[in-house]
């Protein structure tokens, strides 16, 4: 058997939980089978499996374009690249809208099964239009295609799948519910503090961390608004890096400045460090939080929870499938409504309870400590990549079988 992977990020370039997703299914599936990726990129490694091959992503013919349609239209360009070369895999799985208009034309043109995992969903992103402008249509719309005529989805926690069944015309029965997972030998509490000491952090108090791409979906700047409620003490260390826009850059910028004017305990790491960096941050941190409006599953929390972290994050998406309240983390209720034509609007009650529930953790070190065991050993139970890879070969087996 033969999985050919369509996708945007893939190492050397990844900046969010898909991409980490792709890189270590792609890595335990090519123990089962033989794997070739297709990435946005300039990656070129034949002789190995998985074999990668990147297709750059440039301005090309696109530099005089609207700023905010540049985007959709390299990502076309980009997918129609990707089919260019026979494609001889027994099975095409895309990852993310971006590579979702490759599979279509894979399975086009080549009659290959395409299964789609769903790790976002554009309906539940309306903030993006901010970013795309009129793109955010075109992506809607190869999405809603890429989704309806898949032959499988895989939906990354069980919300997601209620979400595409509600907003796609799709058939319960293509769909199955497959957790990320990650790497238990690698993300693992470590003792080293030169990164803490590289950025000034105080290695002898407490931090409050937040990892992740500076976005509406993310909930950064609702953190952010929290720091005023947060205990003075605490270190707020942002490791946050790659904005969508410029404009919600200088939001970034503006809010951490008028928080920083208050306390100068404020750590912005303001781009994406390497995994061992972030593992050590993840490691000294007495909470992790993730305050994201939209979230069908959440990487990161595994990541701090393999971590040994307590985690205070947003009761939304697939994140509550994942931190368990009371037990390995605290979640955090947030209302909002969306404003047209794209702007959530969170009350600053949400950023209050997210400082809340911080101080509560970081005070109570008996329960700091239990929820840190907690959170390791769930992850150890239930999201593991090798139990992963092998329900994705199942579901390929299936397609294949039937087709």
């Amino acid at each position: 058997m033969k999985a050919l992977f369509l996708t945007r990020e893939f190492p050397p370039h990844v900046y969010g939980g898909a991409g980490v997703h792709v890189e270590y299914l792609a890595k335990e599936l090519s123990k089962l089978m033989e794997v070739e990726v297709r990435a946005f990129g300039d990656q070129n490694i034949e002789s190995e499996n998985p074999a990668v091959k990147g297709y750059p992503f440039s301005d090309g013919n696109f530099a005089n374009s609207n700023e905010k349609l540049k985007a959709v239209f390299k990502t076309l360009s980009t997918s129609l690249h990707m089919n260019a070369n026979p494609i001889k895999a027994d099975v095409v799985h895309c990852h993310t809208w971006y590579s979702h208009f490759a599979g279509i034309m894979a399975k086009l043109c080549y009659g290959k099964p395409l299964v789609v995992t769903t790790h976002s969903l554009e309906p539940l992103r309306p903030w993006k239009r901010e970013q795309l402008g009129r793109g955010y249509d075109a992506s809607s719309w190869i999405e809603k295609t890429a989704i309806e005529m898949a032959d499988c989805l895989i939906a990354v926690s069980k919300e997601t799948k209620d979400d595409v069944l509600k907003h796609f015309d799709v058939d319960e029965n293509k769909i199955e519910v497959v957790y990320n997972g990650i790497d238990l030998k690698e993300y693992v509490s470590v003792k080293e503090t030169n990164v803490l000491e590289t950025y000034g952090i105080d290695t002898q108090k407490p931090y409050v961390l937040f990892v992740g791409r500076i976005t509406r979906q993310k909930g950064i700047i609702h953190l952010v608004n929290a720091i005023k409620y947060i205990d003075p003490d605490t270190q707020i260390v942002l490791c946050a890096g790659a904005p969508d826009t410029k404009e919600i850059a200088k939001e970034m910028e503006d809010a951490v400045a008028k928080a920083s004017k208050s306390r100068a305990n404020i750590f912005w790491i303001d781009k994406m460090l390497d995994k061992k960096d972030v593992i050590q941050l993840y490691s000294h941190a007495e909470v992790f939080c993730c305050p994201s409006i939209y979230e069908p599953f959440g990487i990161i929390n595994i990541e701090a929870m393999a971590c040994e972290t307590a985690v205070v994050a947003s009761a939304v998406g697939g994140i509550k499938e994942v931190v368990v309240e009371g037990e390995t983390g605290l979640l955090i209720n947030v209302k909002q409504q969306t404003e047209a034509p794209f702007e959530p609007i969170v009350p600053d009650k949400f950023s209050r309870d997210l400082a809340d529930g911080v101080n509560q953790i970081i005070k109570n070190a008996p329960l700091r400590h239990k929820m840190a065991k907690a959170g390791r050993k769930r992850v150890e139970d239930f999201f593991d990549w090798q139990a992963i890879a092998q329900q994705t070969k199942s579901i390929y087996q299936s397609l294949i079988n039937n087709k």
